[in-house]
């Protein structure tokens, strides 16, 4: 069994061990600092030492059924017996650790808002975490937890506590949550300046020793994921001061080139979005509008057929609207987008473009008064759907 140096102290990540085991690029080490996956939590990663050599330490694993803690190296391991010292990669540590902690301090504020709001899954794998939810929690539940947290944080200093306890006396701590955990439990309690807990929680995972550590603790979106759990995605410390710095700064560039401060682009995006729909709008009344002309200057020929060609595909579905009784039109656009529209009970629009698209290639059909598709030879378009047409009224 490997003992587990970041128990006692999270924020400690030098130390001095003593190779148990080799088995391929692992090593087995009789103490280390290195946190092992597990609990949603990521592995350490870092460096070990010894005389005349080194190498990474890129995974930690734990072998739950006899305790060891093994060290995938990525470099020749040390013999048996070798006297090492071990280095863990700290900027990979305390993100670990803010984001671990984060969880804990929104999880209990989750559940001061309501206490059917118990934590169902949870994971700090990456910088967006995530906390599933159970007692269907509303976007404004999971934003009221996140401000009693930001403003606990802001005006509690809560500091990190570990004990060990037996399992009989977990009765004497306001567990969040039941344990599975037997024998011996180690709790992980922030306590404020009276030594009253805020969180107590049974974890083996390494946390920040003062709560505003892991600040900011930031709510970046909610997704209901099934029927009563809500999943919360979030970010903290590091993590979340980057992402939020770096949506700052891109929010202040957009808003320069807008020539309005951060604080109004929501009002200026909100105006071009207003702008845009009355702009949308007008250019469809256009097109309607220019769509009538081209069908008005085109006039049917002796069997009350429309032929019309258009340079703007957007004309497409104006031009084969609001076709009078008895008229048929065939229309051929730009790119060889193309249509039918038939105001004949005899004739199916429909039909009629997947037979013309038989001869000339391409897919399209629709229903018996209006039909689109794209042609792969426009210039024998029209001949295919004549031909079509004639072949369809003489059978």
């Amino acid at each position: 069994m490997t003992r587990p140096l970041y128990h006692q102290a999270s924020a400690e990540l030098s130390f001095a061990a003593t190779v148990q085991a080799v088995s391929g690029a692992e090593i087995a080490l009789d103490a280390t600092a290195f946190y092992p996956a597990g609990g949603g939590q990521s592995a350490d990663h870092g460096v070990v030492r010894w005389n005349r050599g080194a190498a990474g330490v890129t995974d930690t694993r734990k072998d739950k059924a006899t305790g060891v803690i093994w060290h995938k190296l990525d470099g020749t391991p040390p013999a048996v017996g070798t006297q090492i010292t071990g280095e863990v990669d700290a900027a990979r540590r305390w993100r670990h650790m803010a984001r671990h902690s984060g969880e804990h301090l929104l999880a209990q504020s989750s559940v001061r808002i309501n206490p059917a709001f118990a934590v169902d899954a949870v994971n700090m794998t990456h910088p967006e975490c995530t906390l599933d939810l159970r007692g269907d929690p509303t976007e404004a539940d999971v934003r009221a937890a996140e401000t009693l947290l930001r403003e606990t944080l802001a005006r509690q200093r809560l500091t990190l506590d570990t004990p060990t306890v037996p399992e009989e006396e977990l009765g004497q701590y306001p567990l969040r949550r039941e344990t599975k955990v037997r024998g011996q439990v180690r709790l992980v309690i922030f306590r404020d300046e009276d030594g009253q807990p805020f969180d107590v929680s049974a974890c083996g995972g390494t946390h920040v020793p003062q709560a505003s550590l892991a600040a900011p603790v930031v709510v970046l979106r909610t997704e209901r994921i099934r029927g009563g759990v809500t999943r919360v995605v979030f970010m903290a410390g590091e993590d979340a001061s980057e992402y939020l710095g770096g949506i700052y700064q891109e929010a202040r560039a957009l808003a320069q080139t807008f020539s309005v401060p951060v604080e109004r682009l929501t009002d200026r995006v909100e105006a071009l979005r207003t702008d845009l729909a009355d702009s949308k709008a007008e250019a469809a009344q256009l097109r309607e509008k220019l769509a009538r002309a081209l069908v008005a200057a085109t006039p049917p020929d002796a069997q009350g057929l429309r032929w019309l060609e258009l340079d703007a595909p957007s004309l497409l579905v104006p031009v084969l609207s609001d076709v009078p009784a008895g008229e048929l039109r065939a229309v051929l656009a730009e790119g060889g987008r193309c249509g039918i529209a038939s105001a004949r009970p005899e004739v199916h629009a429909g039909e009629l473009l997947r037979a013309a698209l038989a001869v000339t290639g391409g897919k399209g059909g629709g229903r018996p008064e209006l039909a689109q598709g794209g042609t792969l030879d426009p210039a024998g378009f029209f001949a295919a759907v004549q031909a079509a047409l004639t072949s369809a009224q003489s059978s």
